[in-house]
């Protein structure tokens, strides 16, 4: 699998005239050796030069976690600089261009310029997002099991009494049940009640949750590095006719969305196709955010399903299709689901009930 990646990837250098690929800590690194690295004040990089096996350099004191990287190990002491010595190695492999990842650090970054004055830099995603973007049977089917732990902590959660409880105590009940449907913790937790639902990335607090309260739910955990991301709404006792009203239009953009999906279809397509019925409905005002984003080792990564993009659709993207509304100091609803293009359409990874539950 690693040795797949690295070759392809290698291509994409080849075809772009890059010479050298340096990864700092992150999803790319892990991706490429299958570390998932410490990041901190002490260097970890990994160097891929354009034939030869990669390097990878660590602290002494992170060696340890890193024997199994498919790299070789390249250790350093407190009392050797890193950067001299992966700029060294860079100068071995005469690279005249050299492609960066995005998690590397910029005082890394800005210390290899200096060694390496003349030095083309361009970014890693150039080389990367290319094949990251498709994924394999093996990383759909962790993304699918991921997705349905998700679903399971919805029919979860429905089971709650939620009337009383603050979003803060509701995030920290949902991350629990995220690992015990045996995801390797909780990415994010986002809980959102009244009027802060109106708000797409609120930060759980201390409110209480309360009768005629709409509440938006949107969380997500890895499995094997791979993750989930899913969200419903729920409202604590009956809603009013506008707020089922908008909640069904929703529902039926992010359902249009869902539809329009297919190999060949542009990232701006589906985007279009939420938009435009939600203006239909007179509520595009209140949509503010794109209406996908990408799925894997990260929670955001191309594609991005953005309004114009280009970006053609291909078998094998995974991505959210998550149309909202949010209508300032009153409430806000949105339904996500992560899919994955097919041969001749998509495939949801998430199947809990859409419905606004009441309870």
């Amino acid at each position: 699998m690693y040795e797949q990646r690295l070759k392809s990837v290698r291509e994409q250098m080849s075809a772009l005239g890059v010479g050298t690929l340096i990864l700092g800590p992150g999803a790319d690194l892990r991706y490429l050796s299958g570390y998932d690295a410490h990041e901190s004040e002490r260097l970890t990089a990994l160097i891929v030069p354009h034939e030869g096996p990669p390097d990878l350099y660590v602290p002494a004191l992170e060696a340890p976690r890193a024997a199994s990287a498919r790299a070789e190990l390249r250790v350093w002491t407190e009392y050797q600089d890193p950067l001299d010595l992966v700029a060294e190695a860079v100068r071995a492999s005469r690279s005249d261009t050299i492609v960066v990842g995005d998690h590397l650090w910029s005082r890394f970054l800005i210390g290899l310029q200096e060694r390496l004055p003349g030095v083309n830099w361009r970014l890693a995603a150039e080389a990367l997002a290319p094949v990251r973007v498709l994924k394999t049977s093996e990383e759909i089917e962790l993304l699918r099991r991921a997705g349905a732990a998700a679903d399971a902590v919805w029919h979860q959660v429905l089971r709650l009494d939620v009337e009383g409880m603050t979003e803060r105590a509701l995030a920290a009940r949902i991350a629990a049940l995220l690992e015990e449907q045996g995801l390797d913790g909780a990415a994010f937790t986002t809980v959102a009640g009244g009027p802060n639902s109106a708000s797409p990335h609120h930060a759980p607090g201390s409110r209480v949750i309360s009768r005629g309260d709409t509440v938006v739910v949107d969380y997500g955990g890895p499995l094997d590095g791979y993750h989930s991301d899913i969200t419903r709404a729920l409202h604590v006792g009956p809603p009013d006719a506008e707020t089922q009203r908008v909640y069904e239009a929703v529902r039926e953009a992010q359902q249009r969305g869902v539809e329009a999906v297919r190999p060949g279809a542009k990232a701006g397509d589906i985007d279009l196709a939420t938009r435009s019925f939600l203006e239909s409905e007179g509520l595009a005002q209140y949509f503010i955010h794109r209406t996908g984003h990408g799925l894997g080792l990260e929670v955001h990564e191309p594609p991005y399903i953005l309004g114009g993009s280009a970006v053609e659709l291909q078998e094998g993207m995974v991505f959210s299709v998550e149309p909202g509304v949010y209508i300032p100091g009153n409430f806000g609803v949105r339904v996500e689901d992560i899919v994955v293009v097919t041969q001749d359409g998509c495939e949801r990874l998430n199947n809990a009930p859409r419905e606004l539950a009441v309870l």
